[in-house]
This record gives C-alpha cells, structure tokens and sequence, in this order.
C-alpha cells in the first residue's frame, strides 16, 4: 500500500486572500523527488497577478487554490529511476504544481538542481525566477560592450539586469519604484533611471555614450506600450533614420505599436519561460534532449543560475525585502499585492 504525507501549503482563497491548508501527497512517481522545503519565493507577477481582481470580485465558493513554483530543500526520498538524487541531497526546484509554497513538494528529477552547502536555501529558491531571467537574456543574444535597458525591475528584471552584465553587457535599469531602482543599485546595476519623475530616453542616450542602445528588455507584465516606444526610442539609428536593435519581452505584457517603416528594423522577440523541456513530461521526469542540439535546457540553466549564486557573480540576497515563516502567508500576499512599492522578493521559510 502506498505510503501518503500530510503537508501543509499556501493557497489563494476565493477572496484574493493567503492562506495555509492541508493535504496528501503519495509517494514520488518514477522520475520525481519528495522534497521537505527550506524556503519558496513568491512571483508577484505570475502568482499573484489576477489578486486584485478576485479581491474586487470575491467568490467564497471557491475552494483555495494552492500555488508557487519556486522553492528548495532537501530530498526526503526518491521515484524509480531517479540517478541525479538522493535522499538527504539539497536542491533547488522548480514547476507550477510542482514547487510550491509548502512544508513538502513533489518535483519531477529534471525541473530540480543540486545546491550547494555554500548556498543558503533561501537564495537557492530564486533558482526559477533566475533561469527565466537567462532564458530572456539568452533570446537577447547579448555581446560583449553592448548597452541593454531593462525596463521593470521587479525580479525578473533585477535579474537579467544582472546576467546581461555577466554576459558583458552595460545595463541601464528603468523602473518607477525608488525602492527598486536602490535595489538594482545594490546588486551591481551600472545605472538606473525613474519610469515615474525621469526621462529614460535622455538618461539612455547619455548612458551609452551616443552609440544607442542595442537591445532592450520588457520586465513586467500589463500595458508595455510606453516603455516599448522608449526603448525603440533609444535604439541605434542607421543613417536613414531606421531604429535597429533587438527587444525581448519576458513579462507578458500587453503592447501596441506600429510595425514595418513605425518600428524600423528591430528584432521583436518573446522569452517564454526557463527554457526548453519545461512543460514537456516526457524530459521532466527523467528524459533527455540530444545536447548537441539543445544546450540549454531547464535544467541546465537551472544549475548555471544557482552556480552564479554559489560563485557570488548573481546577486539576490538584497532583493529580498521580507522574510515570514508559511504559516503568515496572508501577510506576505498583501504586501505584495498592496505595497508594491516596498516589497519585492518575499521568501517563505518552515513555520
């Protein structure tokens, strides 16, 4: 007879509200690893997106709806088949579903990544949001000396800020949030410019010296249509007065624009996820692509973002702004939910 763990884990009631319920978890299948989380990160973006809403609306009938997909801890016990862990391992996980804002997680093999003692768990569970980040920066196909503008300095941007650095690149951070602007500062951003009381376009032109911008980033999600003229607006400018460059938009937003002879000859491009696998079964719980041909899988970019943490070169610790055991997790959503301005990475611990 199989062998069920009670656990305790965040949901979203009907009210737009967190809060903590209880229920089973079986054994790990083939190709999956039990995990007694250490520590979760909230994506205020993804997770909580649709918060306001349903707290416009609220419908007490709804039964609460668990969420997160980014935590880590360690291997309680493994599925058949499962080579890269071990019982007693410390990992970083990730996968809606899967790595939740729990007291026990199931996570397929390959959606996971070994962490080293050097690296506190609460670092190691920014391992998802991190290999969303380089995915995007990835579909930049930055060079070394090129200028980038994030635009969003949420997590996702604070991090892709920060790889496009380590890729070479010089980093311009925009955001309308003080809060965020002197956390990018923190974590190595070259400069930052206010969305809210500044002018990103002046700010980029002097920050590239007169050789424009060559690519930019969409960090967020909602209406990106003013921060994608301002990108294009900073872009290089060939003698015909055609914008060049590349942008890559990682946060779902929603944009309008001109095409053809209104946008120029720029590359357009969408960053979905953490890279290729994710959301393909048959590689999450054990397969393999052939990595001649697919070299950066999920996992692999998994392991080189926790790798960058490990080596110091990724910062994440100052992004952190609260820190609040599961059992609080009502007051972790409405910070961020309510007080954007002052919350950023919101990492949940054992109770």
């Amino acid at each position: 007879m199989s062998q069920t763990h009670r656990r305790r884990v965040g949901a979203i009631d009907g009210k737009g509200r967190g809060v903590v319920v209880e229920d089973e978890l079986c054994e790990p299948r083939p190709g999956e690893v039990l995990v007694e989380v250490a520590a979760s990160l909230i994506s205020p973006g993804t997770e909580l997106g649709g918060v306001p809403a349903q707290r416009r609306e609220p419908d007490e009938s709804r039964e609460p709806r668990p969420f997160g997909y980014a935590n880590a801890g360690v291997v309680s016990a493994v599925g058949e088949g499962v080579a890269q862990f071990a019982p007693g391992d410390r990992v970083a996980c990730m996968g809606a579903g899967y790595a939740q804002h729990a007291s026990l997680a199931l996570v397929p093999e390959n959606l996971c990544t070994a962490v080293p003692e050097s690296l506190s768990f609460e670092a190691a569970s920014y391992a998802h949001l991190a290999a969303t980040a380089l995915h995007a920066v990835r579909r930049a196909e930055p060079l070394f000396g090129e200028n980038a503008m994030i635009m969003g300095l949420g997590l996702v941007g604070q991090l892709a800020g920060q790889l496009a650095q380590l890729s070479g690149s010089h980093a311009l951070g925009v955001d309308r949030y003080p809060m965020r602007l002197e956390r990018a500062g923190a974590v190595g951003f070259e400069a930052t410019a206010s969305a809210a009381n500044g002018d990103p376009v002046a700010a980029a032109a002097g920050f590239c010296g007169g050789f424009g911008m060559d690519y930019g980033i969409i960090a967020f999600g909602g209406d990106g249509t003013e921060a994608m003229k301002q990108i294009v607006a900073s872009l290089k400018v060939t003698p015909d007065t055609h914008r060049m460059g590349r942008i890559v938009i990682v946060g779902g937003a929603t944009i309008t624009h001109g095409f053809a002879a209104t946008l120029g000859n720029v590359d357009v491009r969408s960053a979905a996820r953490t890279g290729p696998g994710y959301h393909d079964e048959g590689y999450e719980f054990g397969g393999q692509y052939p990595a001649v041909f697919v070299e950066w899988t999920t996992q692999r970019n998994l392991a080189e973002c926790v790798r960058a943490m490990a080596d110091g070169r990724l910062q994440v610790e100052p992004l952190t702004t609260h820190r609040l055991p599961l059992s609080q997790i009502g007051d972790a959503v409405d910070a961020l939910v309510e007080h954007p301005e002052s919350a950023l990475g919101v990492v949940l611990t054992p109770d």
